[in-house]
């Protein structure tokens, strides 16, 4: 979805990695919940620091800090894992985003937001949906179903098959 696709008002969650303010549309949030013990599954990238009990439903957790090239996230009180529905090729995954923290929601209207900057072909914009603007300072708006290629999202959900089975035994 490009910056020209939002035609109305959306409500965005935005959250902090390092200085920077991100936000995700509310619509693939599903809930927001304490940074908790994530078990490491062997033979992952660093980014996918492992998986989660919830409600007995076992959820991949990946490190955002680390998704985007940034240093790992370090436990804080306010670091947290935001739940989110991210859709690939009609199939549906539920994955664990951990993030230093949780900001605010707020709406920002179409004309708040605009294309993502086009730094040359090295650099990978296409999981970014814009860029809004709030305060003086610029909110990168993550298209979420794009910040993960659909490897990443094969693996995590392959650790969380296999950590399910383990379980079950």
């Amino acid at each position: 979805m490009s910056v020209t696709s939002i035609s109305d008002i959306r409500q965005y969650l935005t959250f902090q990695l390092n200085d920077e303010i991100f936000a995700l549309d509310v619509s693939h949030v599903r809930e927001i919940l304490e940074f908790t013990t994530v078990t490491k599954v062997p033979k992952t990238p660093e980014y996918m620091r492992g998986v989660i009990n919830l409600r007995g439903s076992v959820v991949p957790v990946l490190d955002m800090r680390l998704k985007f090239g940034m240093s790992m996230t370090e436990k804080t009180v306010n670091t947290c894992i935001i739940v989110v529905e991210v859709s690939f090729e009609g199939e549906t995954s539920i994955i664990g985003a951990l993030v230093d923290s949780v900001e605010e929601v707020f709406e920002l209207e179409p004309g708040q937001i605009e294309p993502a900057p086009k730094i040359g072909v090295q650099l990978k914009t296409e999981f970014i949906k814009g860029m809004g603007k709030r305060d003086d300072r610029f909110i990168i708006i993550l298209d979420i179903d794009k910040v993960f290629s659909s490897e990443e999202l094969s693996m995590a959900g392959d650790m969380g098959t296999q950590e399910q089975e383990a379980a079950n035994m």
